[in-house]
């Protein structure tokens, strides 16, 4: 998908950097980063893409760097409880996505790659 500077595609991209930021500088996003590094060490950047609040859990759907797509479940009561993580690529993500996901993905993938070229 191409981008076109759409007013859903700003939308999303200053919802994403808002996530990004606060991913990696947020105190209350801590054991969510920390989990993340410890997963995939070769994490350079990271961009929210999904989160979903359950009755005892959270679950977070995070792209990382331009080519995975974690999945990762924290228990919301117990800290201590061992996170449950996963791993897709994004193209098998992105097979079937809405159009309005389709472009949330796309608008995280520049921004990634973004990233990435900067740093």
């Amino acid at each position: 998908m191409k981008l076109k500077g759409s007013k859903t595609e700003q939308d999303f991209r200053v919802q994403l950097i808002k996530s990004h930021t606060s991913l990696f500088q947020d105190e209350s996003n801590e054991r969510l980063l920390s989990v993340l590094q410890k997963s995939f060490p070769e994490m350079r950047t990271a961009y929210f893409i999904g989160y979903t609040p359950e009755q005892r859990e959270d679950l977070y759907t995070i792209l990382v760097n331009t080519d995975i797509v974690a999945t990762i479940e924290l228990d919301r009561y117990n800290l201590d409880a061992k996170p449950i993580v996963g791993r897709m690529s994004l193209q098998d993500y992105s097979k079937g996505l809405s159009k309005i996901n389709q472009i949330k993905i796309t608008v995280a993938l520049d921004l990634a790659q973004r990233d990435l070229e900067n740093n």
